[in-house]
């Protein structure tokens, strides 16, 4: 019954992970308290998943990675590919992939890509290229990147505690560097080669225009204030029209002197022009019941620029992407009060290829959305400085901490080395490491926990009792028992590589740290009951094939940033991603026989 009632969880874990009932995070937390009111964990059992090892390593690895982010330590190489770009396709990805792999060993990969996406765009954009060439290359690269050391990933992470509870000891600092060497060579290469020939051109270069790829010509116009308007001696907010109507002001235009935001409080006269987003039908619904005039012929249609227009003065328009630790996803604009609070108005969404520019205000917003934002451009400089935003342009060197680089660079190092030559466990020089980044001033007592991707932490927190549940209850025994059937009949190269392959696909389905949760204990089973191949080959095999996800862009979190920012569609990351997964998927287990001699 032990065994039915957990593999029932699992399942409607499974379920829910795939139709997204609840946020994964959630997820995971509701499984761990459902196993601890049936009893099939023990309430220290259900909890102890806060205190595991990975998951406090994790989270100190988070907050290493943003106090060499908010440092600037990374701004330095950018200019490395400006000098080694150069103009040959081939090149910009070998040089562009030899930067960011070795980075995202030590870095997290989300922290890395978060970086470079406006250093890559403002480089496109120098060059004369598609920013859709470039983007797709740049999210693998740091993927393979981070298969080079440890701390890579969470997943690196996770996989190396669940080694050390099943027995098999924790992984080194560079245990399978060799093997991630040589699969990050092989994978860049194919990207260098093939990349250039598989992806389109899905977003031009934008020659100064940001807006002209959201097609707002029918969406912002101006409206004039008639002299019978009931509009007059109102302010905004008095007139409700933003609130009644699914419009938002972007300007108001007083007898020639334009008025930036804020102009709630802006008091309305006969002949002022408003500069407003919304559609034809809505602008008729204002016109019938407050009398406006709508000009039929906006300066920046047929032709012209909308940056032009409403890039006056200290105003500007932009993209931001709302990152997967934001705050923001799952909520409306409406019930943020976006516009009061970054002083920014959103002109439309960008979600992959879908364009949104009606009802903005009632969008759930995800992670991965493309904000077109228009607003003064000190709130842009606000922007900067958040957690729940990316603005997508090179960010400005004034809000980092450049004199302190050094020290975080010196932090990392030392971590890395206390953990490389076994002086102290990775935890404990992780740790030690977080309190030197806020001694140091590398960052803020208050940083820390913006720093920490939480639905990450929480996921890993509520499914390792779910790993202990299937080991009390014998699922994993119960499971494993017909992968052992099919593991007597076949050669080791191919239990490497059926492993590998099932991996990839749950983590494409599911995420790449409930992957090697499930599968880890179930390879290291089948492992001890053949008897013929060594547990920590498996390991190696689960960890790299859920790590290196390419097919979708939702399988791994930095092929999910990339996608709108690139204009891509589901299919292009199945074109270029799907060929590198099979070749990853062939030469993986090879390699792990190579190097290890797993029998």
């Amino acid at each position: 019954m032990e065994i039915v009632l957990t593999l029932i969880i699992l399942a409607l874990a499974l379920i829910s992970f795939v139709l997204e009932w609840l946020p994964v995070d959630l997820t995971a937390i509701t499984v761990a308290i459902v196993l601890m009111l049936l009893g099939l964990v023990s309430p220290e059992e259900g909890i102890a998943g806060f205190g595991n090892s990975a998951t406090i390593t994790v989270m100190a690895m988070f907050i290493l990675s943003a106090g060499v982010t908010r440092t600037g330590a990374i701004q330095v190489v950018r200019d490395l590919l400006l000098v080694w770009g150069g103009k040959n396709s081939i090149q910009q990805i070998l040089v562009m992939g030899i930067i960011v792999g070795p980075i995202s060993a030590f870095i997290n990969n989300t922290a890395v890509v978060a970086i470079f996406i406006p250093i890559i765009e403002d480089w496109c954009k120098k060059q004369g290229l598609s920013v859709s060439k470039l983007l797709m290359p740049l999210s693998f690269a740091s993927i393979l990147g981070g298969t080079l050391t440890l701390v890579g990933t969470s997943t690196n992470i996770l996989a190396s505690g669940l080694s050390e509870k099943l027995g098999y000891g924790d992984f080194k600092m560079f245990q399978f560097t060799t093997l991630g060497a040589i699969v990050f060579a092989i994978g860049l290469l194919y990207l260098a080669v093939f990349s250039p020939r598989i992806l389109p051109n899905r977003k031009k270069p934008r020659n100064g225009s940001i807006s002209q790829g959201y097609e707002l010509d029918d969406y912002v116009t101006e409206i004039i204030v008639s002299p019978n308007s009931t509009l007059i001696g109102q302010t905004l907010r008095q007139s409700e029209i933003q609130r009644k109507f699914d419009v938002d002001v972007l300007e108001l235009i007083h007898k020639g002197t334009h008025f930036p935001q804020p102009i709630a409080d802006k008091v309305m006269s006969a002949g002022d022009i408003l500069i407003v987003r919304g559609s034809r039908e809505v602008l008729l619904q204002i016109k019938d019941e407050r009398d406006i005039e709508i000009l039929p012929d906006f300066k920046f249609n047929n032709g012209g620029n909308l940056e032009k227009e409403l890039n006056t003065g200290e105003e500007k328009i932009g993209e931001v992407l709302i990152l997967s630790n934001s705050r923001l996803i799952g909520s409306t604009l409406k019930d943020l009060r976006f516009r009061q609070r970054y002083n920014a108005t959103v002109l439309a969404i960008r979600r992959g290829q879908e364009l949104i520019r009606e009802r903005l205000g009632k969008v759930p917003l995800r992670f991965g959305d493309l904000l077109l934002l228009q607003g003064p451009k000190q709130s842009f400089l606000g922007l900067q400085t958040t957690r729940e935003l990316l603005v997508l342009e090179q960010r400005d060197v004034e809000n980092l901490r450049l004199d302190k680089a050094r020290y975080a660079i010196a932090i990392c190092l030392v971590v890395i080395i206390l953990s490389a030559f076994n002086l102290v466990p990775i935890l404990v020089s992780a740790l030690a490491g977080v309190m030197a980044m806020v001694f140091t001033g590398c960052l803020k007592p208050g940083e820390i926990y913006g720093a920490v991707r939480w639905d990450v932490i929480f996921l890993l927190a509520g499914l390792i009792p779910l790993g202990t549940a299937m080991s009390n209850s014998g699922a994993t025994q119960w499971l494993a028992q017909p992968l052992e059937m099919v593991g007597s009949t076949l050669s080791g190269y191919w239990i490497l590589l059926f492993f590998y392959i099932i991996t990839s696909v749950l983590t494409a389905i599911l995420s790449n740290n409930a992957a090697v949760l499930l599968m880890i204990p179930l390879g290291v089973q089948v492992a001890e009951t053949l008897g013929n191949i060594d547990p920590l080959a498996i390991m190696f095999a689960v960890t790299f094939g859920a790590s290196n996800s390419f097919m979708t862009p939702i399988g791994y979190q930095t092929n999910t940033m990339i996608y709108s920012p690139g204009g891509y569609r589901f299919t292009d990351f199945m074109r270029l991603g799907t060929p590198l997964s099979i070749l990853m998927a062939v030469v993986t287990p090879a390699l792990i026989i190579l190097l290890y001699n797993p029998f």
